[in-house]
């Protein structure tokens, strides 16, 4: 499974490799990193049908996550990603809005990775 996670912050991929590191090297995990919904729309155009899951901050500069999401749904059909949303701030409005746009899920921050890595099972 390749999941590409969007975050802002820099150091969100060395915490997804620690956190992920037998996933990694046993390979039946892979993550891509970008730093914006921008990068991320990029990346995912140059690589079609490659990423199972989007998982994605919420508040970033530029593009938000929503946006990203709203991008995703409308240009990736058939077999779309599934997408997760990350935030800090977690309310019923944002639940809500997420869930509209067709997120799978809403998850806050700071990551609970063993109820993650529980949730990607079922994408898998």
């Amino acid at each position: 499974m390749t999941i590409l996670v969007v975050d802002d912050e820099m150091d969100i991929k060395l915490l997804f490799e620690q956190r992920f590191r037998r996933e990694l090297r046993s390979g039946e995990l892979n993550l891509a990193f970008c730093y914006s919904g921008e990068q991320a729309l990029t990346y995912l155009a140059e690589h079609p049908s490659q990423t199972q899951l989007v998982l994605s901050d919420i508040n970033m500069p530029g593009m938000s996550g929503l946006e990203l999401l709203r991008h995703i749904r409308e240009q990736y059909q058939a077999p779309p990603p599934a997408v997760m949303m990350l935030t800090a701030y977690s309310d019923e409005q944002t639940r809500q809005q997420a869930l509209t746009l067709g997120a799978d899920d809403l998850l806050s921050k700071p990551v609970d990775f063993p109820a993650l890595k529980a949730k990607l099972k079922n994408v898998a």
